[in-house]
C-alpha cells in the first residue's frame, strides 16, 4: 500500500501537497472544495501589508480631511476592518474543515501590524505563513540591510505567536545559503517555503503602457526552486517546501527528490480545477509503484545536493556543456 502521508511543521499531512496563499484559499466554500479533492493543508490567501496601507490612503483621499485625527481613526478603522474580516475567515474555515489552515501575512517591515500576529493563533489558525519578500531596487539600501528585516520581523512575530512559523522569501539575496542557515540558528523559523513569485511586468509597446505579463506559472518555472531545495536540503538541517512552477505529479516528485518536504500548488489548480489535485497525487502513486516505493521517505532527498556527487549538476551557472567546445 502506498503511503503519501507527510509530517510538516509537526502535522501529519495526508499526502504533500498544500494549496498555496492565494484567491483559492479566500473563503470557506472554496476551502471545503479543496479538502474535498484531498489538498493535504491550505495556506489562507494573504493578508497584505501594503494593502492596508493603501485601503487606508483612499479612505482619507475620499474623506477630503487632513486632520491628524481623521487619519488616525481612518487608519485604525481600515486595519481593525481587514484584520476583521481576517480573523473571521480564519475561525469559520477551523469549524468547516479537518486539514491544516495555515493563516498568510504579506509583510514589508516589522511595524505594528505584528500586534495582530497574536489575534491570529486566537482565531483559531494552526500556523503563520509570513511573506516576507524584498526587491532590493533601492541603490541606497545594502543587502545586509535588507536581510536584517528578516530578522527582525520574524523576531517580533514570534514573540506574539507559539503556533509554527514558516518564511516563504524570494531568491534575491547575495548570500542565500548564508542568510537561511543564520535564520535557522534563530530557532524562530519552522519552515522555508521556497520561492515568492513577484508580479511580473511586461510592456505593451503599442499603447506604450506597462503591463502584468503572465499571473500564471508552468512546469516551466520550477528550476530555480529545485536548484535551491537541493541544495539546502543537502547542506542545511531545516524543512523546506518547494512552490512555484508545481504542475503535476513529475513536478511533485521532482521537488521530493531534492529534497523537499511537501510542496504548495495554486496555478494548477486556477487552470484544471480542485479535482486536479487527485490526478497528480494518483500520477505520483503510480511512479512510486513503478520504482517499488512505498512512502515519500524511500526517495525524499535522494538526488539532493551531494559535494560528490551532484555539486557541479546543481551549482554550474553556464550552459559549458551545450555551448562550450567539444
Amino acid at each position: 500500500m502506498i503511503d503519501l502521508s507527510v509530517k510538516y511543521m509537526g502535522f501529519n499531512l495526508k499526502n504533500p501537497i498544500i494549496i498555496a496563499s492565494s484567491g483559492l484559499t479566500d473563503s470557506v466554500e472554496k476551502i471545503k472544495e479543496l479538502e474535498k479533492n484531498n489538498a493535504a493543508a491550505v495556506v489562507l490567501k494573504s493578508l497584505f501589508e501594503e494593502q492596508i496601507m493603501i485601503d487606508t490612503y483612499h479612505r482619507i483621499k475620499s474623506s477630503g480631511s487632513d486632520y491628524t485625527d481623521a487619519f488616525d481613526y481612518l487608519n485604525t478603522y481600515t486595519k481593525q476592518h481587514s484584520i476583521s474580516n481576517y480573523l473571521k475567515l480564519i475561525s469559520d474555515a477551523k469549524k468547516s474543515v479537518d486539514i491544516p489552515i495555515i493563516a498568510s501575512v504579506n509583510c514589508a517591515s516589522d511595524s505594528e501590524w505584528i500586534n495582530f500576529a497574536g489575534k491570529i493563533e486566537s482565531a483559531g489558525a494552526d500556523a503563520l505563513e509570513i511573506n516576507v519578500s524584498f526587491l532590493p531596487v533601492d541603490e541606497n539600501i545594502s543587502c545586509t540591510d535588507y536581510e536584517k528585516k528578516y530578522f527582525s520581523i520574524i523576531k517580533k512575530v514570534k514573540s506574539k505567536i507559539s503556533i509554527p512559523l514558516s518564511l516563504k522569501m524570494s531568491y534575491y539575496s547575495s548570500g542565500l545559503a548564508h542568510l537561511i542557515k543564520n535564520l535557522i540558528w534563530t530557532d524562530n523559523v519552522d519552515s522555508f517555503v521556497l520561492f515568492n513569485r513577484f508580479y511580473q511586468p511586461d510592456i505593451d509597446i503599442d499603447n506604450f503602457k506597462i503591463r502584468a505579463s503572465n499571473m500564471f506559472t508552468s512546469s516551466n518555472d520550477i528550476s530555480t526552486s529545485l536548484r535551491w531545495i537541493a541544495i539546502l536540503s543537502g547542506k542545511l538541517d531545516a524543512e523546506f517546501v518547494a512552490t512555484t512552477g508545481v504542475h503535476s505529479g513529475e513536478d511533485v516528485i521532482k521537488q521530493l527528490l531534492a529534497g523537499a518536504t511537501a510542496v504548495q500548488i495554486a496555478s494548477a489548480i486556477y487552470k484544471h480545477g480542485p479535482e486536479y489535485i487527485s490526478e497528480i497525487l494518483k500520477s505520483v502513486e503510480k511512479w512510486m509503484i513503478n520504482k517499488n516505493f512505498s512512502q515519500l521517505s524511500d526517495f525524499r532527498g535522494k538526488l539532493k545536493y551531494n559535494k560528490e556527487l551532484y555539486n557541479s549538476a546543481y551549482e554550474r551557472t553556464q550552459f559549458l556543456k551545450y555551448y562550450g567546445s567539444e
